[in-house]
């Protein structure tokens, strides 16, 4: 979850780079936030700050200049409340600094041994073992290397590490595993950090450390030990990322931002996968073929992207007649799945590091599957290199803790997936018929430009929720895992208590909650369940909820009496996931800004989920 920086300068002061990295790794995690440098006598210059990177950019304005190496970190509290004393960097003897993402889980059994060997722990942290467990390993006359080395052979769990050690001058050591690691290269500088885009001010240039790799880094070169101890090249790569695809644009949020970019990201994911008025999903028709004899697809994920998986399992077993199975990658990894003959494994993340959806991969791919397919919106990312299959969306980075435009291209990759589904089964045997698809999903890229335009609307629809505390959503079919986002959108930024729930189910039990003061949205296309919908939406009303009503326009729902509705065009079954997602977006953002919450920087959330 959190994220780290670490530089290694022949000539500039580190402090504004490593600031500069800290600012673009700042979704991982902004409970705390920290940084280390060695000053020119060689002591470590260590400063720490509860909340995000600016109350720590205040504390650094007497950092040494002439430093030309240091470490700093973003924190997404998990071992001890967010605190001075537990932010990063975590400190041994005043020898040795530690920034570290993911979860050592023997830490305890680690944290026992060193205090018997007279080391006394400052916080609740679990890194605080890692700095003592070096600088253990330094009093008995290692290098700094080689005590990262000692130090991560004892550790369970995962990691990606920093070190800076007043031993070593102008050298940091850095190690993974399970949690991501890129190396910069520069010009007589070495950069280290949680994502590429953290490093992009400095170099284009970079490699990724392998699971159990260690690498020391000075102006004069990286050595990169793997996890036998051997020395190894990381081929390098070079990015063709704009810095301004992580640069709010001239909009107050980037999540305002990502909302309105839906459109632009839709066609272009739309439009990678079309070959003369046809869907291939790879290049090569490898992917094709598997999917030819395909009887059975599971879906798993987790959050936003469950919430994709879920609509995916509407439409496969709707277009294409198979069935599917969806579920919680955090319940899958688990329990004893069984897998049916023929059947597809389908993971969803948008950064492809989800621990948990990580960890059901990695189990998917000896469990049977005829194959793995991933959809994600980050090419390098674990998931997709360690897939059979890769479906990307060409979203562009998405910076905004709340997902918006990756939710929705994610909606559009898997109603491709869907047609392909069909298409290899019989069920759309008249090529035209694939044709009016495609056509209907090049029309809802043009309909969420037209919804983005509601969006003064929906902020003064917005201005009556700012003193609700509770919230219902609702939905039918596909329109519930969009209800269910949609809840999840107004809780996780405007802090109001949402929930979603079928339609139908309104009478088991969460009818007892409707009064004047409870609010419920509804989504209601026109489609064969209009009518049942109707019924429930009475229900609401004759209990005096106030309901608000995302319509047709052809729906006959008109607003009146405890009912606001707002006018939605004509979708179909493949459009209207995300036709209807994108209003349900505009509220939360709405609300959320109005009741004065950090849309971008959510309490107690990160972007990337790196640990279970």
């Amino acid at each position: 979850m959190c994220g780290l920086i670490a530089v290694v300068c022949r000539q500039r002061n580190p402090v504004p780079l490593l600031l500069s990295g800290l600012r673009r790794v700042e979704y991982r995690g902004y409970d705390s936030a920290g940084m280390a440098i060695l000053d020119p006598q060689d002591q470590l210059y260590v400063k720490r700050s509860v909340g995000n990177v600016g109350k720590l950019e205040c504390l650094l304005a007497d950092a040494p200049a002439a430093s030309r190496v240091g470490i700093a970190h973003t924190r997404w509290a998990t071992h001890g409340e967010a605190t001075e004393r537990n932010a990063h960097p975590q400190i041994s003897r005043g020898l040795v600094a530690v920034v570290h993402n993911g979860i050592i889980e023997n830490y305890l059994l680690l944290r026992r041994s060193l205090e018997a060997r007279g080391y006394h722990f400052q916080s609740d942290t679990d890194t605080e073992v890692i700095a003592h467990g070096i600088h253990d390993q330094l009093t008995q006359g290692k290098s700094l290397c080689v005590a990262v080395q000692s130090i991560c052979a004892r550790l369970q769990g995962s990691y990606a590490l920093a070190v800076l050690g007043t031993t070593d001058r102008n050298r940091v050591v850095v190690a993974r595993r399970g949690s991501p690691l890129v190396v910069g290269v520069g010009h007589g500088e070495f950069y280290a950090a949680s994502d590429v885009a953290a490093i992009l001010p400095m170099t284009q240039t970079f490699f990724r450390l392998e699971d159990g790799d260690v690498a020391e880094l000075s102006c004069d070169g990286a050595k990169v030990l793997d996890r036998d101890g051997r020395l190894v090249q990381r081929g390098l790569e070079h990015s063709d990322l704009d810095t301004s695809h992580v640069d709010k644009g001239g909009y107050r949020d980037f999540m305002l931002k990502e909302i309105f970019e839906q459109g632009r990201a839709l066609r272009a994911t739309l439009a990678s996968r079309i070959d003369v008025g046809r869907i291939r999903l790879d290049a090569g028709g490898e992917l094709d073929r598997v999917l030819q004899g395909i009887r059975h697809v599971h879906c798993v994920a987790c959050g936003t992207s469950y919430h994709a998986c879920a609509v995916a399992g509407y439409l496969i077993e709707a277009m294409a007649g198979i069935p599917a199975t969806v579920e919680l990658a955090s319940e899958y990894r688990y329990r004893q799945p069984v897998v049916r003959e023929d059947s597809l494994f389908v993971a969803m993340s948008q950064s492809g590091e989800t621990a948990d959806t990580l960890a059901a991969l990695r189990f998917a791919r000896g469990a049977g599957y005829r194959a793995t397919l991933v959809v994600c919106n980050v090419a390098d990312s674990s998931l997709v290199r360690e897939a059979d299959f890769a479906l990307m969306t060409a979203v562009g980075p998405e910076i905004g803790v709340a997902s918006t435009k990756s939710f929705t291209a994610q909606l559009m990759t898997i109603a491709q997936l869907a047609i392909v589904l069909a298409r290899n089964r019989g069920c759309d045997p008249v090529p035209v018929r694939e044709g009016e698809h495609i056509a209907e999903l090049a029309r809802t890229c043009v309909l969420v430009d037209l919804i983005l335009e509601l969006s003064p609307d929906i902020k003064r629809l917005a201005q009556e929720f700012v003193e609700y505390e509770h919230t219902l959503f609702l939905g039918r079919g596909a329109m519930y895992p969009v209800a269910m986002e949609g809840a999840l959108k107004l809780k996780e930024i405007s802090y109001i208590h949402a929930d979603a729930y079928a339609a139908g189910a309104l009478k088991h039990g969460p009818l007892a909650l409707v009064d004047a003061h409870m609010p419920v949205v509804a989504l209601a296309p026109r489609n064969p369940l209009l009518d049942k919908l109707r019924s429930n939406l009475q229900e609401v009303r004759a209990r005096h909820g106030r309901l608000y009503i995302f319509a047709d326009s052809d729906a006959g729902l008109a607003s009146g009496v405890g009912a606001t509705v707002v006018k939605m065009p004509h979708t179909t079954a493949l459009s209207a996931p995300i036709v209807y997602t994108v209003p349900l977006q505009l509220l939360a953002y709405h609300v959320a800004v109005l009741r004065g919450t950090n849309v971008d920087q959510p309490r107690n959330l990160a972007k990337s989920v790196t640990v279970e």
